[in-house]
């Protein structure tokens, strides 16, 4: 089984180069879908509200509606979390919290990224 995490955007080209900056080359780029192969097996998929909302219509509730309030968290651990902080900031992230230890052992960093997703980046704290 794989596991894929798909977040609605509002502007895939404009997500699309924010995750590179913090994530490197996508594997696939194409009208309608973004991938990128996350450290752990996982994809994180980038697809268009309007694609959603073509693919299921009216049954889905519009995405777009929600823009800008946060509804999903990308939890994202590496050794190099507090430099990737800093470069999604620099493609546009808003900082929400810097990189501080957390009661769970882990530093982790919060930011939003440019359709209000929570972006967390994180390292483990070692015992």
């Amino acid at each position: 089984m794989s596991t894929h995490f798909i977040l609605y955007v509002a502007d895939q080209a404009r997500s699309t180069e924010f995750y590179r900056a913090i994530l490197g080359a996508p594997r696939l780029n194409v009208p309608g879908m973004t991938e990128f192969d996350l450290q752990g097996g996982g994809v994180l998929g980038l697809m268009p509200e309007a694609g959603i909302r073509r693919l299921l219509g009216d049954a889905l509730p519009d995405p777009g509606l929600a823009r800008g309030i946060p509804r999903a968290e990308l939890y994202l651990t590496h050794p190099e979390a507090e430099r990737l902080h800093s470069v999604a900031l620099s493609a546009g992230a808003r900082e929400l919290s810097p990189m501080l230890p957390r009661d769970w052992g882990d530093c982790a960093a919060y930011s939003l990224d440019p359709d209000g997703h929570v972006l967390v980046l994180a390292v483990r704290i070692p015992d």
